[in-house]
């Protein structure tokens, strides 16, 4: 199961090597201990970001090691804040209650360093998020960044100002204690490994650092002129630049101005390919990969066949940036020069052209994701879609613009519909449908099936009144259209609202009509997702053997396809119909088969149900403690993704009389304690309990690694354990650093650790024993 860790050991590409700011680390890490909110403020390009990160790694200790880093810079509505930050918290949206009150909820008695980056262009949105936390957790600790304050009650502004710059070459022997000229000679070696500081060009550095007024964004793209000019040359010619910029007066303009100026000479260098590929590369969000790219920005003067070459040029100039996400190259521009393209695109005509281009390939990819949803690849699908989760939402954003663009957009919606389910993105689901409804044509063929997404999300939140609303709208479109797939879809999200209300009778007639024509209309999809729940149905209805063969041959059906989602939630069924109204051994083999794919995609609602089934099949093998701890870690759960099992009628009398056996079994002291044992576990651990399969960290240090991890494994932990950085352990051992990451990964899921911290801390520690 994917374990959230804070980014110290995969930084960003611009932060992986740091150059002072000791001085602002220190000063803000004060603040922390005294504030509840502390914002980096600053102009664009003066490591507001790398400040943070720093702050952050080192303040892990303080809030051992909870610290979450959202990035904002990607994010473009206010309005998805919240369910930005609580995603990347792990939270889902399975209420409809406002969001913020989940957040709150979640965080109030959490020790908790929350870092907000780039907060400017959501300042009000942030300043209203922050101030709702704050009241309300006492425990948690905002640190932002952004080019201007957030304005809340208490909060502490720290200005990030340019790095320290020599007043003058005159003292070469104290010369690189300027961070300034630090960063400058660190970067230009990266160009020129030769590179070094001389009695001749010690001026002319210490000139540069001046002239570009120590910004770290400036500096690095000064740096890369090196591999055609000297110091001295690129001194002059700014020199030169900068008198123009001035109107022919000898001082160095401002700041913003410096970069700007560091930007157009950036551009005016770029070969004209390199040029059309940086402005239509702004029309992405986050970083994209070399596909999207020959797809999006090719043609009227780039050529597809060239577009890796002309990516590896821009690369070369520091324009773009290169990531590696499991084993696939991705590249991004840093938003100060994402931005300077995007005006470079819309001055030449071309921005809504190229944006439709980006929406396009966005629709292409998620209807090629809903095509392969059912089968082997679905969770490589899973990470695919989240990481271009930034685009899809500009694609949306850019269908939500005019009428003739939204039917496009509610394709995209459905087509990711159970991406939505797995990450509890349910509000904003329905944030995107409502905005595509509102202005797409009545006629649009789609309207009626997002209507049933629409009503089938506002039912899992609880929302009635929007769920017989939209539904009654979904139905008599498809009535009148005389849209047999769609009235197919309208029955499916009407059954599910019977079974939620416990009349599995009528909830079985109507899945088993929706998979008919489901069957016919060959969507397999949605096929299968109506037939367990109609075996489910059938199940509860009173005839468990009809249930039981239905949800046997769906489970085969997922199995030899290679499906995990829509498996777990069949599994998942056969566990509670048999929990309900069968054999306790059965409902267990059928929970623990759920809970070993959930390693793989990490469905909270689904292991939120199968806790509570576990614990009530431990309940009548009268294992009492253990029955406990499971019904607080399903509890815990099931606040984490803002609902809980009451709201499924079927559940609460079994529920309620399986919670007054364990507290008669215990005694209520001994009972509550072990429920509270069970609220404090992760879903990580909660999982690892049900399994049988958890292990004390104090246990573990007792282990031999050599027992426990593989001879490379075993190597790399104990380079952990001597203080080398991911980077380091691959040079030491001559491998990628993908493969040391990958490897460390891999340790820490089989040691269940959550940080390197505690690899080597384990791993001493099983030295000594």
């Amino acid at each position: 199961m994917a374990v959230e860790r804070f980014p110290v050991d995969s930084l960003p590409t611009e932060a992986t090597t740091y150059v002072g700011r000791s001085a602002e680390i220190h000063g803000a890490r004060q603040m922390l201990g005294t504030a509840s909110l502390v914002t980096l403020t600053g102009p664009g390009g003066v490591g507001k970001t790398r400040l943070a990160l720093r702050v952050a790694a080192a303040a892990r200790a303080a809030f051992q090691d909870d610290v979450v880093f959202v990035g904002l810079a990607d994010l473009h509505k206010p309005e998805l804040l919240v369910n930005t930050v609580a995603e990347r918290l792990g939270l889902g949206d399975r209420s409809n209650r406002p969001q913020i009150d989940l957040l709150v909820d979640q965080l109030r008695a959490r020790r908790l360093l929350l870092v907000l980056d780039n907060c400017e262009h959501l300042v009000e949105a942030c300043a209203r998020l922050v101030e709702a936390l704050l009241a309300s957790c006492p425990h948690l600790v905002v640190l932002a960044t952004s080019r201007q304050s957030l304005a809340v009650a208490g909060e502490q502004v720290l200005p990030v100002r340019p790095l320290a710059v020599p007043e003058s070459a005159d003292a070469p022997d104290g010369f690189e204690q300027y961070d300034a000229v630090r960063l400058f000679v660190d970067r230009a070696k990266a160009v020129v490994p030769s590179f070094a500081v001389t009695d001749e060009n010690i001026g002319d550095v210490a000139r540069l650092c001046r002239a570009l007024d120590g910004l770290p964004l400036a500096i690095e793209l000064a740096a890369v002129r090196l591999r055609s000019l000297s110091v001295r040359q690129i001194a002059d010619r700014l020199d030169t630049r900068f008198t123009l910029l001035t109107g022919g007066r000898r001082w160095s303009p401002g700041r913003h101005a410096t970069l700007q100026a560091l930007i157009d000479w950036s551009h005016e260098l770029c070969t004209e390919q390199e040029r059309l590929l940086w402005a239509r590369t702004s029309v992405f969000s986050g970083s994209f990969d070399l596909d999207a790219a020959e797809e999006v920005c090719s043609g009227d003067g780039l050529d597809r066949t060239v577009v890796l070459d002309v990516i590896d040029g821009l690369i070369d100039k520091s324009i773009l940036l290169r990531e590696e996400h499991e084993d696939v190259a991705r590249y991004r521009l840093l938003e100060t020069v994402r931005q300077y393209g995007e005006d470079r695109l819309s001055v030449a005509g071309d921005l809504t052209g190229r944006a439709r281009r980006h929406r396009d390939w966005y629709l292409r990819l998620t209807t090629r994701a809903a095509a392969e949803w059912i089968g082997p690849d679905q969770v490589e699908w899973v990470h695919r879609i989240r990481r271009e989760y930034a685009n899809l939402r500009k694609a949306l954003d850019f269908c939500a613009s005019a009428p003739e663009e939204a039917t496009a957009g509610l394709t995209m919606v459905h087509a990711i519909k159970e991406y939505l389910l797995i990450r509890g993105l349910n509000t904003e689901g329905r944030v995107w449908l409502g905005r595509l409804l509102d202005i797409a044509p009545v006629d649009a063929g789609n309207r009626s099936t997002a209507l049933s997404t629409y009503a089938f999300l506002a039912l899992i939140q609880g929302d009635m009144p929007a769920f017989e609303t939209t539904l009654a709208s979904a139905a008599e479109v498809a009535e009148e259209t005389g849209d047999e797939l769609a009235g197919a879809y309208a029955d499916h999200v009407l059954a599910y609202a019977a079974l939620i209300g416990d009349n599995s009778e009528r909830a079985a007639e109507l899945f088993h009509a929706a998979a008919g024509q489901f069957r016919r209309h060959q969507d397999l999809g949605g096929e299968l997702w109506s037939t367990f729940n109609y075996g489910l149905a059938v199940s509860l209805s009173g005839d468990l053997d009809r249930g039981r063969e239905v949800l046997r041959d769906c489970v085969q059906n997922y199995v030899a396809r290679g499906e995990v989602f829509w498996r777990s939630w069949a599994l998942w069924s056969e566990s509670a119909a048999e929990y309900l109204r069968g054999d306790l051994e059965r409902a267990t083999n059928a929970g623990l088969q759920l809970l070993r794919l959930q390693r793989r995609i990490d469905d909270r609602v689904v292991i939120a149900f199968s806790l509570t089934v576990m614990a009530g099949c431990e309940t009548h093998a009268g294992r009492w403690r253990r029955a406990a701890r499971l019904f607080g870690a399903a509890t815990a759960t099931w606040q984490s993704v803002g609902t809980a099992p009451t709201n499924y009628a079927a559940f609460v009398e079994p529920m309620q009389r399986d919670i007054a056996l364990v507290t008669e079994g215990l005694g209520a002291a001994e009972a509550t304690a072990e429920f509270g044992a069970g609220t404090t576990m992760s879903v990580r651990d909660a999982v690892l309990y049900a399994l049988g399969e958890e292990q004390s960290v104090a246990d573990r240090a007792t282990d031999d690694p050599r027992m426990v991890l593989t001879r490379r494994e075993t190597e790399i932990a104990e380079l952990v354990a001597s203080g080398m950085t991911n980077r380091e352990i691959a040079d030491r051992l001559v491998i990628a650093r993908r493969t040391a990451e990958t490897h460390i990964d891999h340790i820490l899921t089989k040691l269940d650790f959550a940080n390197r911290a505690q690899i080597a801390a384990w791993f001493v520690a099983s030295r000594r024993g």
